[in-house]
């Protein structure tokens, strides 16, 4: 199998530079065994601190929303951006389960998961899918739930942190077909190729020379034209992948869209901004669980100003 290999131990994470690191994985662990409905508790009064702590990231969230959504009035933006900051507590709580939950503790959360029939019909045709989806704030805990019903990889950018590298990339080979490393574009095709299942999400400001600058809510964003390429050079059929978190602890909403048709075309550019224009779709149906934290709109064309 393709993707980055399984890590081994290595004396030097033992290092004393490294114990803060250990620390993390242990309350990160200590968390994910918690039962489901006390660790959204846990994450929504997280989540009210965060709300009330100072953070740049306050001010880059609100000006994500009032370019994205400058038809609501401030009040209703200014309450996406708290709700939104929010979710950053469950947020830390879905990536604790999704990293270091257990097979069994994954069972419990309720799931529900719709087009799977996509997805049989690509494999009846032998050919590999691309799902393509967006920074949510539980797209750790998504990607491992719908690994329960359907053999996926993923792709990764590799963490500054060699003990979270380590734990983490493990526990993901562990429910994951593999794990591909951003650059591994030769590996990846491979693995689609042979009929794998990748989720992939293209909605970062990756300040890559492969990017495209395309429309996202009406906003010019540098968007990485990956998906075209990788679909062109595989011949994958692209599905949209929705995810959101329901209310009241009750789980998480699963979609698998119908195959894009006639993609992708001649047109790296006409094709990214069409991935855009699904991932805007997926955000409209949960905005406040989309990670308005980034700074989406970093890059600007030449001659433009910055925007944070």
């Amino acid at each position: 199998m393709p993707g980055t290999p399984r890590p081994t131990f290595r004396p030097r994470l033992l290092s004393p530079r490294q114990w803060p690191a250990w620390v993390g994985i242990g309350i990160i662990w200590l968390i994910a065994r918690l039962p489901y409905r006390a660790l959204m508790g846990l994450g929504h009064l997280l989540g009210s601190l965060v709300q009330r702590v100072r953070s740049p990231r306050r001010k880059v969230a609100a000006t994500n929303v009032a370019l994205c959504f400058p038809e609501l009035p401030a009040q209703e933006q200014a309450r996406l951006v708290d709700a939104n900051l929010h979710d950053i507590g469950l947020m830390m709580m879905e990536f604790a389960l999704g990293w270091m939950g257990s097979d069994r503790a994954l069972r419990r959360v309720p799931v529900t998961i719709e087009g799977m029939e996509h997805l049989q019909a690509a494999r009846m045709q032998g050919k590999g899918v691309l799902l393509v989806g967006g920074h949510f704030s539980h797209l750790e805990l998504c990607a491992r739930l719908v690994s329960q019903h359907m053999r996926i990889a993923g792709m990764y950018r590799q963490m500054d942190s060699a003990v979270f590298e380590y734990c983490v990339l493990r526990s993901r080979l562990d429910y994951a077909d593999a794990m591909f490393d951003k650059d591994d574009i030769r590996g990846t095709v491979k693995y689609l190729r042979s009929g794998g299942t990748l989720w992939y999400a293209p909605d970062q400001d990756m300040r890559s020379k492969d990017n495209a600058f395309v429309p996202f809510f009406g906003v010019t964003a540098a968007t990485i034209t990956a998906t075209h390429h990788l679909a062109r050079l595989s011949k994958a059929v692209v599905i949209p992948f929705f995810h959101r978190r329901l209310p009241e602890a009750r789980g998480y909403a699963l979609r698998l869209g119908a195959p894009l048709a006639d993609f992708p075309s001649g047109d790296a550019v006409a094709d990214t901004a069409r991935i855009n224009r699904c991932i805007e779709a997926m955000v409209r149906e949960a905005p406040e669980q989309y990670l308005w934290v980034h700074k989406r709109f970093k890059t600007r064309p030449e001659g433009e100003p910055p925007i944070y």
